[in-house]
């Protein structure tokens, strides 16, 4: 190695920015330290955040308005299921919100700008719920909405008195949503907007301004995301349909105020920062192709890991990360240019990656990030994100630098089912069993190869989540092209899984894969890794939580056992959190595991032979 990978891991990196609704301008800070994460409040009138809270913070938290409670999932270590709970920021006790209520998935957190009102959307054995509990003080959590169907991120108007939420029963079982707008006080239903057949509509927020019921929208009526701002009292529209822009222009917020509606521009995986006029008339770029600014989530409390945002006085604050950079925060003034506020962790000098957009086995043009270590490379490592439906930015990834630090070349692929490529782009592997999914990666190593990369004896895959699925997925269906494949927290058994696997998930994925486990035997058959152990020539390595709801633990131990006795090489190592581990000393052991094993491969010796503690040096 030609340094010590590990300082990648040395803490804290800031993780999200929360910008509290509201007019005081406050945020919480999340940062992710050796043995978990924390928030801090941060003014926008301060230079610095202030001390940390003496309570863990995580990313699906959110600060009241007047910064005096912290509402968190108390979810038993990181299970993804629990109850809400109000954690003081001075004095007294925490609060159970709904404690009427039983254990459920939270997909949407959001204070009104007054203060008054808290929406929680919630999922469970019963379906989506939209609830609204009175904050100012604490009080009873009123259903607004309930539906079988898919319903995502709750919204409320800065006075409290309307509610929006992303719903599907106009179609049933395919995610592509409608907004709707109820009544805070009584639940009655104000208004539908949808732009089926031609695509879906996803509500950003509402204006800031108290009285003001217009929403900031994102459609697709183009096929490719652009904003518009509806008003669903008067059926009012405004779409900023932007012609001249290739690709995708994804709204992030909105100045209600100043008439300003700050954006993403993404073409072919690339972004761009823009500040647009809410009436359509002016565009101004205020980044440009250097890094990003949103990370995309979509599938979690919020649509994105962290984002760039406005003040309530207008001011943009770019929060912003590289491949080699990690996130920070910096200020956009007119006329005065950029101050950096939050600076990035110190990390040694990384390196850049290369985007390249490659045809696909049918001609469909992918996305691929990719960079060489600095000498001969030792082996190939590909990326394969999770999700599906989440995308690869040019954002601070430390196991990439560790992996190039380690002389390996590494390469993180957009395939298809990424966001930000478009409606067709998005929706492209639905139904088809990871055809699609496995095309792609096929074509990434072959395009690598071309490049003198990725021979088959040095290749390897990785990825969490649905990237451990394909990682499984991949080492059955294109067993020349790797010699190991790391997953973490891996779905590889869906029918045994689907059981197991919490409300919110098991939903998602019947429309996915057309239905559920037993309407779609044959691609549910397709997908499920175990169906392929004895494909399997490749070793394998499983990375799984032991509170796992979404990737539950029964159904990655009965891979390990069918792929072990059909005389595979498998390890199966497990951490005791949910879906992912706490903290960046856990990201560091991951990565030591995975560093580990593939230095096995590189001597000719067997991933199921070694011990399974993992070395210090």
């Amino acid at each position: 190695m030609s340094r010590d990978w590990r300082s990648w891991f040395a803490g804290p990196q800031l993780a999200t920015v929360r910008p509290a609704a509201g007019d005081a301008g406050l945020s919480l800070v999340v940062e992710e330290g050796s043995d978990g994460s924390y928030g801090r409040i941060w003014d926008a009138a301060s230079e610095v955040p202030g001390e940390p809270l003496p309570f863990a913070v995580g990313l699906g938290a959110v600060l009241s308005p007047d910064g005096r409670w912290v509402v968190d999932l108390d979810d038993n270590g990181g299970s993804e299921v629990g109850f809400l709970q109000a954690m003081p920021v001075g004095s007294g006790e925490p609060v159970r919100l709904a404690p009427e209520r039983a254990a459920y998935v939270l997909r949407g957190l959001e204070f009104s700008a007054d203060a008054t009102r808290l929406a929680a959307t919630v999922v469970d054995d019963d379906g989506y719920h939209l609830l609204v509990i009175p904050a100012a003080p604490w009080g009873s959590a009123r259903t607004l909405f309930s539906s079988p169907n898919e319903a995502w991120y709750g919204h409320l108007s800065a006075d409290g008195s309307l509610a929006c939420i992303d719903t599907t029963d106009h179609c049933p079982g395919v995610r592509r949503p409608a907004v709707t707008v109820l009544e805070t006080r009584d639940g009655r239903e104000v208004a539908v907007l949808d732009d089926l057949p031609a695509g879906p509509i996803r509500a950003v927020r509402f204006s800031g301004r108290s009285g003001d019921p217009r929403v900031l929208i994102s459609t697709e009526r183009s096929g490719f995301a652009r904003p518009a701002i509806w008003n669903p009292l008067t059926g009012d529209r405004v779409d900023i349909d932007l012609p001249a822009l290739s690709g995708e222009v994804m709204a992030l917020d909105w100045h209600a105020d100043s008439g300003s509606i700050l954006a993403v521009h993404v073409d072919d995986g690339v972004q761009r920062l823009l500040l647009l006029a809410d009436d359509g008339s002016a565009v101004s770029v205020l980044g440009d192709g250097d890094g990003s600014y949103v990370n995309p989530d979509v599938a979690n409390v919020y649509p994105t890991y962290s984002g760039s945002y406005f003040t309530p006085d207008g001011e943009v604050r770019v929060v912003g990360s590289r491949w080699d950079l990690p996130l920070h925060v910096r200020t956009h003034r007119a006329g005065r240019g950029a101050q950096v506020l939050l600076p990035p962790a110190a990390v040694p000098a990384g390196r850049r990656l290369t985007s390249s957009m490659i045809e696909s086995e049918d001609g469909t043009r992918i996305q691929l990030w990719w960079a060489r270590p600095d000498a001969e490379p030792r082996g190939t490592v590909l990326e394969v994100h999770g999700g599906p439906n989440l995308v690869a930015v040019d954002g601070f990834n430390p196991s990439a630098q560790a992996w190039l630090d380690a002389g390996f070349a590494y390469a993180s692929l957009n395939y298809r089912g990424s966001v930000c490529f478009g409606r067709t782009f998005r929706e492209g592997f639905w139904a088809v069993g990871g055809d699609r999914e496995i095309e792609d990666i096929e074509s990434a190593v072959c395009w690598l190869r071309g490049q003198g990369l990725a021979t088959p004896d040095s290749t390897f895959i990785t990825g969490a989540s649905y990237g451990g699925h394909l990682t499984l997925l991949s080492i059955a269906r294109l067993p020349t092209m790797f010699a190991g494949g790391l997953a973490h927290v891996a779905m590889a058994d869906w029918r045994t899984a689907y059981d197991d696997m919490n409300p919110a998930l098991r939903s998602a994925w019947t429309g996915f894969l057309g239905g559920a486990p037993d309407e779609v035997p044959d691609i549910l058959a397709r997908y499920s890794a175990i169906n392929l152990v004895d494909r399997v020539t490749a070793s394998a390595w499983l990375y799984q939580g032991a509170r796992d709801t979404r990737t539950p633990a029964a159904q990655a131990q009965r891979y390990a056992d069918a792929l072990r006795a059909s005389g595979g090489d498998v390890v199966i190592d497990w951490f005791d959190a949910g879906h992912e581990p706490t903290g960046l000393g856990a990201l560091e052991h991951g990565q030591a595991r995975m560093l580990h094993f593939v230095e096995r491969t590189l001597a000719g010796l067997r991933w199921d032979a070694a011990t399974q503690e993992t070395p210090t040096g």
